[in-house]
């Protein structure tokens, strides 16, 4: 069956604050869908939504698919499951910097240590969002919030190098803003087998209004403090491209083509496929205002993964045991017979 954009869209009202960056995810998400199901030969029945608590995790009801509305922290805990249960079904997790990285983040890295097929958004609004402004894991330093009136003396996480940190195979990031580029990434994220996150960076109106906007807030912003990352593709940005990524030494450094000797020789060419981390995290920490943030699929490589492993072990033992149904188990061990 050919689907569409539509055939994702639940009858349920949308209950997100009006300007909230959640709808332009959800809208990426749901035109994402035809593409995966088509590229997977899935079934719309054979697609999942899981979530953990926060404003991201109202998703599943806004997804026509199956859909599991989990408890704080726990939604890769309950994919897991669910995927090692069922291997043919496409498990997606909607989930927020809080839910995931904070709460939930023992579950989160291992999830990603075991490269369970799962694919992960993750909105990054910066800020507690459903409890009314606290401070995350990705609030910046020295922000003030309800629970840091003085500013955070906490340093924040970059969810890209936590996730290349922990082996992660796939990571890819957009801005809630940028469907088209969101959906490219979910669907890339869809295709790859074992745990994918795709970041995305969401604004929240409410309680962290313009988190992202100084690289963020418009077209003309975002052409100059933001890369898109492609396969095969020199790493420039700029209004008119005119500005590149190099290695220098041990780091990344930011030119302009064509000025200090540097032509487009020099500027390096991204490669999602390479196993070696090392460019790979330079990209995900690149910081503005001193580099371009990176969007686009940052890395994706190929490794075992834990679904696979554990159906595969099971095979084995099955085939090597000599229990074979559950008289077998009965009547194995030390048995006696009352006469």
């Amino acid at each position: 069956m050919k689907y569409t954009q539509a055939d994702f869209k639940s009858d349920q009202e949308v209950k997100w604050c009006p300007g909230c960056g959640d709808h332009f995810i959800l809208n990426a998400v749901q035109r994402a869908m035809p593409d995966v199901a088509e590229i997977a030969g899935r079934k719309r029945s054979e697609f999942v939504v899981v979530s953990g608590i926060g404003c991201s995790s109202r998703f599943p009801y806004y997804m026509k698919t199956y859909g599991f509305h989990s408890i704080h922290g726990r939604a890769n805990a309950i994919a897991t499951g669910l995927k090692v249960a069922n291997p043919g079904v496409s498990v997606f997790v909607a989930t927020g910097d809080g839910d995931s990285l904070a709460i939930g983040g023992n579950h989160f890295i291992h999830a990603i240590r075991r490269n369970i097929d799962l694919n992960v958004v993750l909105f990054n609004n910066e800020i507690y969002g459903l409890t009314k402004g606290q401070y995350s894991p990705t609030s910046k330093l020295g922000k003030i919030t309800k629970t840091s009136p003085y500013g955070t003396i906490e340093k924040p996480f970059n969810p890209g190098e936590l996730i290349i940190g922990a082996k992660g195979t796939f990571f890819a990031r957009s801005i809630d803003v940028e469907v088209e580029t969101t959906r490219q990434c979910l669907v890339r994220a869809a295709q790859h087998d074992g745990f994918s996150i795709t970041e995305v960076l969401q604004n929240c109106v409410i309680f962290n209004d313009g988190a992202h906007a100084a690289f963020a807030k418009d077209k003309a912003s975002r052409a100059e403090h933001t890369i898109l990352l492609k396969d095969g593709e020199k790493m420039l940005f700029g209004a008119n491209k005119e500005k590149g990524i190099v290695l220098d030494g041990f780091r990344l450094k930011v030119v302009t083509v064509g000025e200090d000797g540097y032509t487009l020789d020099d500027v390096l060419t991204h490669d999602s496929h390479e196993q070696d981390t090392y460019i790979h995290n330079a990209l995900a920490a690149m910081k503005y205002p001193e580099y371009p943030v990176a969007l686009g699929v940052i890395r994706d490589v190929e490794d075992k993964t834990y679904n696979d492993e554990v159906c595969r072990q099971v095979e084995e033992v099955k085939a090597s045991s000599k229990i074979k149904c559950m008289d077998d188990l009965l009547n194995s061990g030390e048995t006696w017979v009352i006469e």
